[in-house]
């Protein structure tokens, strides 16, 4: 049936060329954008996925920036502690050069006094974005600790919870190199560097009665060796050695063991010394060659002189030895947590680009395969349209009925 008022071949190739229509849009939207899924309404699950997905890695681009800025922090402090631990070194080789005999120790303490300047100069320096991971205010000689994070990573479990991880470092008395908080009275804190230890003052603890009251002093150790080398003659019973330089007389008080004694009599103030449950009648301790027992020093701030016996040197030796371990552990501990940041970093963004590829597959369009599409779409629509022009030319046909 053919009519002039409804034309269905007409408006069956204008259907036929709306809906190709459309399918260019489409084509054209996905080639200008790139975007097989460009929105909820193309693909409302895939979309929610790389929505959720690409958000997720913007916070993993902060965790990128916080894992440079904890780098930082780490590096310097490593930088410090590393610097410091070579400072320390040098203070034990000039302690041990002080236990020769005959060396200027005051020489010494010099070159000594310029080095513990330096690790306190280190110690102030080693600092990144305010923040100074060798000096911290611990308190004196209080047991504080604080813990350091630096975040490691963003994570989004399988119930879709999310968290941050951190990467801790805990700055106490092993791992901080000064005490802020250090007695300003004694300058003793709970540093590594400034903390107290408790130095032999020169081997032998004698208890004087001063007065009626018992006090503990430290007095020179001779070793026999070296009251022979002073020229001292023992007597019958090798208890006493008579002459020789440095004391007009040495009492033994255990084995191989000696200290310096005056006679009574040329003493101003008599006294009686007792080691253990001898009591040494025959000589008086020349009280000026005493000190108290009790003394104290920090690798950062002890000092030798010409008077500093070979006792004290090994005490302050193994001291500065105990401080060097301290240092060497708490340096392989931020050279660890260094190493764990960088590999963070790296898996940081090796993740990130699997996350952006995993996306990709699931939103970006083939554009091969759009190329090849819109190609087929053109060539369609110019068949449609040619097929709309016949369509419309079958109502001029009619006239050809009535001629």
């Amino acid at each position: 049936m053919t009519s002039i008022l409804t034309n269905t071949n007409a408006m069956a190739a204008l259907s036929t060329l709306r809906s190709i229509s459309s399918g260019m849009e489409e084509t054209q939207a996905r080639i200008s954008s790139g975007l097989r899924v460009g929105g909820a309404s193309d693909n409302a699950a895939y979309w929610s996925i790389a929505t959720t997905m690409r958000s997720d890695n913007m916070a993993l681009s902060s965790v990128q920036d916080a894992l440079g800025l904890g780098a930082a922090k780490v590096d310097t402090a490593y930088s410090g502690m590393n610097s410091a631990i070579e400072v320390v070194k040098e203070i034990k080789a000039k302690l041990v050069a002080a236990s020769e005999d005959g060396v200027d120790k005051t020489k010494i303490q010099e070159e000594i006094t310029q080095l513990q300047d330096q690790l306190k100069s280190i110690s102030e320096a080693a600092s990144f974005s305010g923040e100074n991971w060798l000096q911290v205010d611990l308190g004196a000689n209080a047991a504080t600790e604080i813990t350091k994070s630096v975040v490691g990573s963003f994570v989004r479990d399988s119930d879709g919870n999310v968290s941050v991880k951190k990467v801790s470092y805990t700055l106490g008395t092993n791992t901080v190199l000064f005490d802020e908080g250090a007695d300003p009275a004694t300058g003793f804190g709970a540093g590594i560097l400034d903390k107290s230890h408790n130095i032999n003052g020169n081997g032998v603890t004698l208890t004087v009665n001063v007065d009626g009251t018992s006090q503990n002093y430290n007095i020179v150790k001779y070793t026999t060796e070296e009251v022979i080398g002073y020229g001292g003659t023992f007597d019958s019973g090798g208890e006493v050695a008579v002459g020789g330089s440095g004391a007009a007389a040495y009492v033994k008080v255990g084995d191989d063991t000696w200290v310096a004694a005056v006679d009574q009599s040329s003493v101003t103030q008599q006294e009686v010394a007792v080691v253990g449950d001898d009591a040494v009648t025959a000589w008086a301790v020349d009280l000026t060659q005493l000190a108290t027992a009790d003394m104290e020093a920090s690798v950062a701030g002890f000092k030798i002189d010409q008077n500093t016996t070979s006792d004290q040197i090994d005490d302050l030796i193994s001291v500065v030895d105990g401080a060097l371990e301290t240092m060497t552990s708490s340096a392989a501990s931020l050279g660890s947590i260094s190493a764990r940041i960088d590999m963070q970093g790296e898996f940081v963004s090796n993740l990130t680009a699997a996350i952006d590829k995993g996306v990709g597959r699931l939103v970006d369009a083939d554009m091969n395969e759009e190329s090849t599409r819109l190609k087929a779409l053109q060539t369609q629509q110019q068949l449609a349209i040619q097929a709309l022009s016949i369509a419309n030319s079958d109502s001029q046909n009619v006239l050809s009925l009535f001629r």
